[in-house]
């Protein structure tokens, strides 16, 4: 509708005055005006000098006569709003009615890929709910891309080595006494996170020692024996020490298997995982021959740097002086080999904000070694989540996990379920698969409603009201539509003419902004664009349900008309939901 008023705008405007006009700005009609869309007059006096009100009566008129879908004006000030023609809406939902996969457009053959990469654990515990937030952002991101017309791949490099990794390990030989994941019936990277924690305890227990000797805290922290042991550890797996090896890969395989079973229970994916210790070593090469280029620059104890000064940052380190790399000398090397191993147009990394500065510089560094495709690259920043209770600290094992955090979350949605009291005729088996559908949609939609950059306090009580702004409201939503469709015993699917109600007409003009609200999410990196789209979509189908008879119509085409309004709502809603990795029950 916007494409058809600008262009006969334009053209009323150098009819009436001679004059050309680049743009014109729409915006939603107020509700306490007549109107549909409205167009802004006020830009209209950089072109031409005037009264808005007459400057917009004239375009008013024209557009009218001419525009067989604006049905009336009027103008307030320096606003014209425009009234659109029933039948526009009318010929607008058949259209959207005809789509099966309306606002989703499958990606071209031969076009280039993005990489989204999110999750990015260390294998030395569990994931917690700072990881939940990571992976539902970067799972949502991705599937909102695809459904742009892009092709994607999911991915993430796992942290699998170094000193923390070497903690636990040294701990589990210290304490463990063999157990393992079957003997203990502990998942994986549980096992592994308590002997992390446990590492913890006894590192503090040596430094309070080492002082209690005469030594200063900082010598305390430097010298206490199970960090030297440690550091030792990790000197011997960089050798490639037999021993030491396969204690990393049995514990790191014991962790991946508990990271499968909680992808699973949240529902998120990879197309291809990354290793820290198969990529720690690349950038190296690349580092020399950007040496060799002047783009860094060696000091006196042979440690590269770049100088960054020139745009607002500052020196920063890519080889220390022993040769050995830095995480920004990783992070160079993987990128290049990601746009190698797939033809990528753009690489998208979901990490916290805490790391602003590190993509800032990374970004620059690869643009400057002569890469087009760096400016491509997006860091999809997002802010850290708080319970009532405060921060989490993994070493002190005070995180709030991410297994124990979904299963509180079915319990929750379990006990307000009971209370409202409405699954009568359910088994055990669906109360159960409810249970978790309201629970982990509730989780998801809570986090994923607030934009990426926002730091969110989370309440789990909160996110699974009822009411309001949450994921269970917009299913309890779905599942009245289904409702609707199952008593509806009679065909439904046959084209009708109708006189529309003006709830109906504020629907479809929702519906109609499906696709936009697709591509900007994509353009964006925001599912809270589709998350607060489709709660819109539906305070406006319940607000239509309430006010006008769906199947205690009197008039059949009318009946027909809203049944087919209402399928195709909850048609939207579903996969509006399906982008953000949420699940709708059929029934609730």
């Amino acid at each position: 509708m916007q494409n058809i008023l600008e262009k006969a705008v334009k053209e009323g405007f150098k009819q009436i005055y001679d004059a050309t006009i680049e743009n014109v700005e729409f915006q939603a009609t107020r509700k306490d005006f007549d109107g549909d869309i409205t167009i802004v007059v006020f830009a209209f006096l950089r072109h031409v000098k005037g009264n808005p009100v007459e400057i917009g009566t004239k375009i008013g008129e024209y557009l009218k006569e001419n525009v067989a879908e604006v049905a009336d004006f009027n103008v307030v000030k320096g606003f014209l709003n425009l009234v659109i023609a029933d039948v526009y809406y009318a010929n607008s939902f058949k259209n959207i009615n005809a789509s099966s996969n309306y606002g989703i457009i499958e990606a071209k053959d031969g076009e280039k890929a993005v990489m989204v990469e999110y999750s990015s654990p260390n294998t030395n515990k569990p994931l917690h709910l700072g990881h939940i937030r990571n992976n539902l952002l970067g799972y949502s991101v991705a599937e909102i891309i695809k459904a742009s017309g892009k092709k994607v791949y999911k991915t993430q490099i796992i942290n699998d080595r170094g000193i923390h990794i070497c903690k636990s390990m040294l701990a589990w030989q210290r304490f463990g006494n063999n157990e393992t994941p079957e003997s203990t019936g502990l998942k994986g990277d549980k096992l592994v996170g308590n002997y992390y924690v446990a590492f913890d305890k006894a590192y503090k227990e040596e430094i309070a020692q080492l002082i209690s000797e005469g030594k200063t805290e900082d010598e305390a922290k430097k010298q206490a024996p199970i960090l030297l042991e440690a550091q030792a550890m990790l000197l011997k797996w960089e050798a490639g020490d037999e021993e030491v090896v396969t204690l990393w890969k049995t514990m790191n395989e014991w962790v991946y298997k508990g990271f499968d079973q909680t992808y699973k229970e949240l529902g998120v994916d990879f197309d291809k995982n990354y290793y820290e210790s198969n990529t720690y070593l690349l950038g190296k090469d690349v580092v020399a021959k950007g040496l060799e280029k002047g783009v860094f620059f060696k000091k006196e104890d042979g440690s590269v740097w770049i100088d960054l000064s020139a745009e607002g940052l500052d020196e920063k380190i890519v080889l220390r002086a022993d040769g050995t790399a830095v995480y920004m000398t990783q992070d160079i090397g993987t990128a290049i080999e990601r746009f190698k191993d797939y033809d990528l147009n753009e690489l998208v990394y979901t990490v916290g904000n805490e790391q602003d500065y590190h993509f800032k510089v990374l970004f620059l560094i690869l643009s400057k070694l002569g890469y087009d495709w760096a400016k491509n690259m997006y860091h999809l920043s997002y802010g850290m989540v708080d319970l009532p209770s405060g921060k989490m600290k993994s070493r002190e094992g005070t995180v709030v996990d991410a297994d124990d955090l979904m299963f509180e979350m079915t319990n929750t949605a379990r006990t307000i379920s009971q209370e409202l009291g409405k699954l009568d005729g359910y088994s055990e088996e669906e109360k159960e698969t409810l249970y978790k559908t309201i629970g982990l949609g509730a989780l998801k939609y809570y986090i994923l409603k607030v934009d990426p950059k926002k730091r969110i306090l989370f309440n789990p009580e909160e996110s699974v009201d009822f009411n309001g702004n949450t994921g269970p409201f917009i299913q309890y939503t779905y599942a009245r539509i289904q409702s609707i469709l199952r008593k509806a015993d009679f065909n439904y699917s046959t084209e009708v003419k109708v006189s529309l109600h003006s709830k109906e007409k504020e629907l479809i003009k929702i519906m109609e902004l499906f696709p936009e609200t697709i591509q900007n999410a994509a353009l964006n990196h925001s599912p809270a664009l589709i998350a607060n789209y489709t709660y819109d979509l539906v305070k406006q189908y319940n607000s239509f349900y309430q006010t006008v008879p769906i199947l205690g119509c009197d008039v059949e085409n009318e009946m027909i008309f809203r049944v087919q309004l209402s399928k195709k709502v909850g048609e939207i809603i579903k996969d509006a939901f399906k982008l953000l990795g949420i699940n709708v029950p059929e029934r609730m």
